[in-house]
């Protein structure tokens, strides 16, 4: 991936990243290569199907694709999180009346009409009278009346067939539960060892949940969190300051919220996250009809477009790329929807009028000044020199029009830009050593010619820290014709 091979496919001008999920009908390296040629930027490998062998393989797929076309593909490994659910029942399903009583306990007996084993003491030590719990992803619900430390007596508020194994939400209740299942721990330690770019950390809670993970992963990878739990709501900004990326996983939290507060929540967390300069994505059914339809409801490409309004990073297609009938077709209809609201003036339009407060210092006052001067000029690119990616970061948090090309030695690195709003990462290999600013402007022009992003004459605005090679230092701006 050096900036002396051919770069191949061109990089998209979209500026919002699509996350598609790989799976049954996607993990061969041709349909790789079809999701990546329609415009899929990042690939996640989801923990929760699939063995470690079926994941090394689509890893590695995805690595001889990404030589193919020459351009970084950045990978994403979700790991599964604990999973709640109830125990089987004697005939495989019951019908849970209004207003009848139902207990759920600790016995391994078989459930029958009256109760069912819930195999998680956590969960009957945490809840309290009056607390509600949800099954099977909240179609029935429950309220707790009593209580005895080995089961929950509750009263059924909304009925229906319950069966086996169904999941559990206790949306009320701060569960006593980690983040890491001894599963997630396997599955990390396997995805590390594969060098994904990036760690989705499922039932977050609290920040403690991260800064566990975080001892764990260190550097190997950025942290990605996935916001699907209230509590984690209670707890936003401090958990955003211990991860690198955030995930508004929409199924769960769509769950244990009020369908109304969801939307509400999205548009916290994007803009919570964008005043970090840390990427969100935004997940969870945006393409859903399309897993046996063609073409999308208008609701869907609202919700897709909408999320672009409100300034995410990313959206991801989940089981719409992973097992659907249509995974080229949902990628090309998300990157259409995408490419659209970007030539809206109003999105435009937004842009330049709404910017998070910057914080004090240097760097950030240099990604700022490199907006404005691109704005006024017009640049044709922000190109940035960088060790770390918080150059990067900080100037994506600005929102510029004009595309990104970060720039670094690290193929790691670049990878994980990958995913950030409006940025064109290149590694520039270690063939081709920076000294100077001068190796900066070269390789910048050269890049922004190369991809089409900048023609002959025109000025690039690049931003770089000095001295060289010491991450995290941005303090040096200069204007530069191609």
């Amino acid at each position: 991936m050096s900036q002396n091979e051919p770069t191949g496919i061109q990089p998209d001008r979209r500026r919002t990243k699509i996350v598609a999920t790989l799976g049954p009908a996607s993990s061969d390296a041709a349909m790789i290569r079809v999701l990546a040629e329609a415009g899929a930027n990042v690939f996640r490998l989801n923990f929760s199907h699939g063995s470690h062998e079926d994941h090394a393989a689509r890893h590695d797929a995805i690595r001889d694709v990404e030589a193919q076309i020459g351009r970084p593909i950045a990978i994403l490994a979700d790991l599964q999180g604990p999973k709640l659910r109830v125990g089987p029942f004697a005939n495989g399903r019951i019908m849970l009346q209004p207003g009848q009583s139902f207990r759920l306990d600790l016995d391994h007996a078989l459930g029958d009409e009256k109760r069912v084993r819930l195999p998680h003491p956590e969960i009957i030590e945490a809840a309290t009278v009056g607390s509600h719990l949800l099954l099977d992803d909240g179609k029935l619900r429950l309220r707790v009346t009593g209580r005895g430390p080995t089961h929950l007596d509750t009263e059924v508020e909304i009925g229906g067939a319950l069966s086996d194994r169904k999941g559990v939400n206790v949306p009320e209740v701060v569960l006593p539960i980690p983040a890491l299942t001894e599963k997630d721990r396997a599955d990390l330690d396997f995805a590390l060892s594969l060098g994904v770019d990036y760690v989705a950390l499922s039932f977050v809670q609290r920040a403690e949940d991260v800064i566990e993970a975080r001892e764990i992963v260190g550097d190997r990878a950025w942290l990605m969190v996935k916001l699907e739990k209230p509590q984690a709501m209670a707890e936003l900004d401090a958990i955003l300051a211990h991860t690198d990326a955030v995930m508004v996983a929409r199924g769960d939290l769509g769950v244990e919220l009020p369908p109304e507060e969801v939307p509400v929540a999205q548009k916290r967390i994007i803009n919570a996250a964008r005043s970090l300069g840390k990427p969100v994505v935004v997940a969870t059914q945006m393409l859903e009809s399309m897993i046996t339809s063609p073409t999308p409801t208008r609701a869907e490409v609202s919700d897709v477009a909408n999320a672009v309004y409100d300034g995410a990073d990313a959206v991801m297609l989940s089981a719409e790329s992973a097992a659907g009938q249509y995974a080229r077709e949902a990628v090309q209809t998300m990157a259409r929807v995408l490419a659209r609201v970007e030539r809206d003036d109003d999105w435009r339009a937004h842009l330049h009028a709404v910017h998070p407060a910057r914080p004090a210092g240097t760097p950030d006052a240099i990604a700022g000044a490199a907006w404005h001067l691109a704005r006024t000029l017009p640049a044709a690119a922000i190109a940035v020199y960088t060790q770390s990616g918080k150059g990067v970061l900080r100037i994506a948090r600005e929102r510029p029009l004009c595309p990104v090309l970060a720039l670094t030695p690290h193929d790691e690195l670049a990878r994980r830009l990958v995913l950030v709003w409006g940025v064109h990462a290149q590694s520039v290999g270690q063939e081709a050593p920076v000294s100077g600013i001068e190796d900066v402007v070269e390789q910048a022009s050269e890049l922004a010619r190369a991809d089409g992003i900048a023609k002959p004459g025109e000025q690039i605005v690049i931003t770089a820290g000095l001295p060289f090679a010491h991450a995290g230092t941005t303090n040096t701006l200069r204007v530069a014709p191609v």
